[in-house]
């Protein structure tokens, strides 16, 4: 006999089994439900205080798989945030910003050294004049072996440990242990740590009997003050033109950027504006106490000049009062606003945007935020080969101004030149890249030095200029050197042996003078200073 109810079907066992997987899926849905209510319930509460940022970085804190610290969420949210705006909006940590700070304020406090590592050994290079090194006998080719009494030269030594150990709050002091070289002998020094000067006027002097050089490498808070000093000194050398370069300088304050540019300018012409959403247009106008207003000027630029180099290189070539040199500038017309928090931390962040005399805006186009290609266009413009050919510049030919003389000038991506100066890749062989690279050069001429420096004896870094020849038996010792530290002797043509030449003679200046022989030196290899002095001498 059959048990089975009398409507039973095969397909039962199966409905059941559906059944209780749609049972179990409505009880997922449910309880998912169940927890978007939830969140939505936090996400929404008003009754806590909080904004939604707050709410969710408390969730995340509370309820993330990992423990994460609030702190180290919030720097992280805030860097995001202001790196989404624009490329220049930016979070600097309260342990950045002293260091951020310092080279715009002007001075910093250590005892006052330019200094290389060569083979873990720590090299003066020179002691910043006024300061607490030079004051106390610290000389060039000076080697620090010891501080506080432990020793300082060893392997994997780093610049990063040598500010850790010789940099400090003014008025404390550190012993070092110096190996002078003419003596032999280990001679120790106590220094007072102060306040150290950071020049941003890294050069002036006379090019030739009527033509001054200066080179700015920043505008800081002091740059206004040292350029009108270096101006004085050269002026009254008989100098009635002038090379301002600014290749390389990535800008600094506005203030310092409009006081140098009102140097050149008559009263009442314009030198920039800016204007932002909640920032009305901001004029500043030339005044009357201009001290270079009327002899000629040549501005040099070059991919790497920013912001404040472009206001000054804007200003003039706006005015029709100089020429530029060189190539077209990085295009940054954005003004930063600095805002501290208790916790000693700051941010930039963009509110306005500058504008040159004929009203042209130079910032190139971005996307949204922070970008490589942004910041390594450099890369994209020689490939491009706009660093080679005034004719593959791209411009924006529908943001075209007319300055008061006539000229077309373009906005929107930096600015560009007058004579137009290409990089000159003839020079540059495979061999002066690895010894550059390597820095090869540079510590060859450091030991040469030390080693001839009472035989190297010169009045001045003009002199040097003018009576020291690096001869074929120079040259042999640094290929000997430079093969010693692994870098391969290459044939080197009649072409590429003179820049090698001059960037050694240039270096052997830079270590028995200072950095403006450096400049002095390599001025007379520099294709944009030539043309400079052409175009000012026509």
């Amino acid at each position: 006999m059959d048990n089975q109810p009398k409507h039973s079907s095969p397909f039962l066992p199966l409905f059941f089994a559906l059944v209780l997987v749609v049972g179990v899926f409505i009880g997922i849905r449910l309880n998912r439900n169940s927890q978007q209510n939830q969140l939505i319930e936090i996400f929404s509460s008003s009754n806590m205080g909080m904004n939604k940022l707050d709410e969710l970085m408390d969730y995340i804190v509370r309820d993330y798989v990992d423990t994460i610290a609030r702190d180290s969420l919030t720097e992280m949210t805030i860097q995001d945030l202001l790196g989404n705006l624009d490329p220049h909006s930016a979070y600097i940590p309260a342990s950045d910003l002293q260091a951020t700070n310092e080279p715009l304020n002007g001075n910093f406090e250590g005892i006052g050294i330019e200094f290389n590592i060569l083979r873990d050994t720590i090299y003066v290079v020179t002691a910043i004049p006024g300061g607490p090194s030079e004051k106390a006998g610290i000389r060039s080719g000076d080697k620090i072996i010891t501080v506080n009494g432990k020793k300082f030269a060893s392997n994997g030594i780093t610049s990063e440990m040598v500010f850790k150990n010789l940099k400090g709050k003014g008025g404390t002091v550190v012993k070092i242990g110096v190996l002078r070289f003419a003596t032999g002998k280990i001679e120790t020094f106590n220094i007072t740590r102060g306040k150290i000067p950071i020049y941003s006027v890294d050069a002036s002097f006379m090019m030739d009997s009527t033509t001054g050089f200066i080179k700015i490498s920043r505008f800081a808070s002091t740059t206004h003050k040292e350029f009108c000093d270096a101006l004085d000194k050269l002026q009254k050398l008989g100098m009635n033109q002038l090379i301002l370069d600014l290749r390389g300088n990535p800008g600094g304050y506005l203030d310092a950027a409009i006081a140098i540019s009102d140097e050149f300018l008559p009263k009442g012409k314009m030198i920039v504006y800016t204007q932002g959403k909640n920032k009305p247009r901001q004029n500043s106008i030339a005044s009357e106490k201009g001290t270079f207003e009327t002899k000629k000027l040549a501005v040099l630029i070059d991919e790497n000049s920013a912001s404040a180099s472009e206001i000054v290189a804007g200003a003039v070539q706006d005015n029709d009062r100089g020429i530029i040199v060189g190539r077209r500038s990085f295009g940054k017309g954005l003004v930063q606003e600095q805002k501290e928090f208790i916790d000693g931390s700051a941010i930039r962040l963009t509110i306005a945007r500058y504008y040159t005399p004929t009203g042209r805006c130079i910032q190139k186009p971005y996307t949204n935020g922070r970008t490589e290609d942004y910041y390594h266009e450099e890369a994209a413009r020689y490939t491009s080969g706009e660093l080679l050919h005034a004719d593959s510049v791209k411009i924006n030919k529908e943001l075209k101004y007319k300055t008061p003389g006539g000229k077309i000038v373009y906005g929107g991506g930096g600015i560009m030149p007058d004579y137009f100066i290409p990089i000159d890749t003839g020079k540059v062989s495979r061999y002066v890249s690895e010894l550059v690279y390597n820095n090869i050069i540079n510590d060859f001429a450091l030991e040469y030095v030390n080693k001839k420096r009472a035989s190297l004896k010169y009045v001045n870094a003009a002199a040097f200029n003018k009576q020291f020849v690096v001869d074929a038996k120079i040259f042999n010792e640094l290929k000997q050197y430079a093969a010693k530290n692994k870098v391969k002797q290459q044939p080197v043509s009649d072409q590429g042996l003179e820049p090698i030449n001059n960037l050694l003679k240039a270096y052997v200046a830079k270590s028995l003078f200072n950095q403006e022989a450096w400049y002095l030196v390599k001025n007379s290899d520099d294709e944009m200073c030539k043309k400079a002095l052409k175009a000012l001498h026509q």
